[in-house]
């Protein structure tokens, strides 16, 4: 796809769901998840330019990009013309929803994982962000230079391993990598016109009539009923118009930390759309 080599994961039989894990993460992330969805779905995974077992990434990501790989990683494993419910994972929410939203007809459910939501800057501002070029050029200048001083494979395993547990098997090839460490960098320092995208992208279009939509949010929280994430998710899902559902104590990495929970919410989401049949190709 666009010249580079993309891991993709396909697993079990039935309606299609596909999964894509957040800023820097591999599709590994997601195996508690896909034990659990495989006896009654087809489940895909894949790994983003540059994260996990993909080549390197060739440029910066767009919101429009990662939607339509979305699209193009269902088509080379000859699933593209089947609705899928599409399930995002922090900046992955993104690319979820964007897919949603400009492809209704494939989309037959949206789950949105501890998703990263639009501030108010962007949701407000009409303009893009400023100094992307300087930003873009600072994330492969710094992704080079963590490379050359044996940062990613020093740091990167335990990084992810403190970062929550159980962790994946293979962390040294899945986050001690250098171009997994300029992928992240590059995700991290376009997150704000990705948000912003999807902001315009809000005001142009509509999510898909009819499709079920689900926010499920994190928190480690004592009190989680102040807690000012669980705000911003519950307003997620009015945004949207989902079902909303807070899970604690629980980190980041939902898919890890309550894996019965978010397999739940991907089954109850599915194919309540009408329209298209589970799986099967539309006309």
């Amino acid at each position: 796809m666009g010249g580079v080599p993309h891991h993709v994961d396909v697993t079990g039989d039935g309606p299609v769901c596909v999964l894509s894990a957040g800023l820097g993460l591999a599709w590994r992330e997601w195996d508690p998840v896909v034990a659990l969805l495989a006896p009654s779905r087809t489940v895909v995974r894949f790994d983003r330019p540059g994260l996990g077992l993909s080549g390197p990434a060739p440029g910066a990501p767009t919101l429009l990009g990662e939607a339509e790989r979305i699209g193009l990683v269902l088509a080379a494993v000859g699933l593209g013309g089947a609705a899928v419910t599409v399930v995002g994972h922090s900046l992955a929410g993104f690319h979820a929803e964007a897919f949603a939203r400009l492809r209704p007809r494939r989309t037959a459910g949206v789950v949105l994982v501890d998703s990263s939501v639009v501030g108010s800057r962007e949701a407000e501002s009409a303009r893009a962000v400023p100094a992307r070029a300087a930003r873009v050029a600072a994330a492969r200048i710094g992704g080079a230079v963590l490379g050359v001083a044996g940062v990613p494979l020093a740091v990167g395993p335990s990084a992810r391993w403190l970062a929550g547990r159980p962790a994946p098997r293979g962390l040294r090839s899945l986050y001690g990598a250098s171009r997994v460490w300029r992928a992240g960098l590059m995700e991290y320092a376009t997150y704000a016109d990705v948000a912003h995208e999807l902001a315009v992208l809000r005001r142009e279009t509509r999510m898909p009539a009819g499709v079920p939509v689900s926010v499920l949010a994190a928190s480690t929280s004592r009190t989680p009923a102040s807690d000012p994430w669980l705000t911003h998710q519950r307003a997620l899902a009015t945004t949207l118009g989902a079902t909303y559902r807070a899970l604690t104590p629980a980190g980041h990495l939902l898919m890890r930390d309550r894996p019965e929970e978010v397999a739940e919410a991907i089954l109850g989401a599915s194919w309540a759309n009408p329209s298209p049949h589970p799986g099967k190709p539309l006309p």
